[in-house]
């Protein structure tokens, strides 16, 4: 059996830190729960992913609010900064799709349920 830690994140990008040979990418997901008094609420969850290489090259594809799946590799490295090791989890792009760019409505069919306004994800 094949061993492997891997992600998929769907979520708006909030944020593009793209160097010569790396881009940051931090992204913001939902996740919907109910509150103590039944009511729904939206928690707003953010990752940032790591983009080298071919991903890195396509940076230039998305934006600020799109709307991005991300796929890739889970992995962890550590540090030591003034005798405290601090650890990370790395999470590096191998590939990205673009679900919908920012200010797109969702299309529906017959068979899919109309999609969330996900306008008000804070950027």
């Amino acid at each position: 059996m094949k061993q492997k830690a891997d992600f998929i994140i769907t979520g708006r990008i909030g944020k593009i830190d793209a160097k010569e040979k790396v881009a940051h990418i931090d992204v913001a997901t939902k996740y919907p729960y109910k509150d103590k008094d039944d009511n729904w609420k939206v928690r707003t969850v953010w990752n940032r992913v790591t983009l080298f290489k071919k991903q890195h090259e396509r940076v230039t594809e998305i934006g600020v609010g799109d709307l991005v799946t991300f796929e890739g590799r889970v992995g962890q490295s550590s540090y030591e900064r003034n005798g405290v090791r601090h650890y990370n989890v790395d999470l590096t792009v191998n590939d990205f799709t673009i679900e919908r760019r920012k200010g797109e409505q969702a299309t529906t069919t017959n068979d899919t349920p109309p999609a969330e306004d996900d306008d008000h994800v804070p950027f």
